[in-house]
């Protein structure tokens, strides 16, 4: 049910992101620390609804759906809050859009597979890619401005946080090839299906 714990979990991530936007566009260095908190505790959610789920035996159809795109709405949403508020070098740009490419191309994945009725599973490698990922952006949306805050001003957080994004990066083609090279795999062994194959001609049964 979409009220269940973990599904509630999930939709905090979702919710959270209008409240994350504002933050980062207040541009304080308090906002900036509020942002990082906001988005670390959505993206914790991401364990827990699942652990709860399986902890319960309550995983359900709308939280497989649900899941994912609370995943990828918080994420493209930070991606482009640095992006478009200045907050990533040029040279950090280039793992972002690498990250960005990649959801992309696994949810096509997913959807090509759902017509398949095959799960996509997660590998351990993604989810270093995932840990290293969330750390960095939180890390990035506190930055050089929201560290003093928390007594961490003497730290190059934000070339911390690149640092993340790129380790993110990599690890992101690894576990994006190995997903594409499994569609690929599946979408050859694929037969056409009765509505694909070509109509006989008029007189043939």
């Amino acid at each position: 049910m979409p009220t269940d714990l973990p599904n509630l979990l999930t939709l905090s991530r979702i919710a959270a992101i209008p409240l994350l936007v504002v933050l980062a566009s207040i541009n304080t260095p308090q906002a900036d620390m509020a942002a990082c908190v906001v988005f670390s505790l959505a993206a914790i959610t991401d364990y827990f609804d699942g652990k709860i789920a399986r902890d319960r035996g309550a995983v359900s159809g709308f939280g497989r759906m649900l899941d994912p795109i609370a995943d990828k709405l918080l994420v493209g949403a930070a991606l482009m809050l640095l992006a478009g508020y200045g907050r990533l070098s040029d040279a950090g740009l280039f793992p972002a859009i690498v990250i960005m490419l990649r959801e992309i191309l696994v949810s096509g994945l997913r959807e090509f597979l759902a017509e398949l009725r095959v799960g996509l599973p997660v590998t351990p490698l993604a989810k270093w890619k995932t840990g290293f990922q969330m750390g960095a952006l939180g890390t990035l949306l506190a930055g050089d401005s929201g560290a003093p805050v928390v007594g961490l001003g003497f730290l190059p957080v934000s070339l911390i946080g690149e640092g993340m994004l790129w380790a993110a990066a990599v690890l992101t083609l690894i576990t994006g090839w190995d997903y594409l090279r499994a569609g690929l795999t599946l979408a050859q062994a694929e037969t056409p299906t009765s509505r694909d194959a070509p109509a006989k001609p008029p007189g043939q049964s």
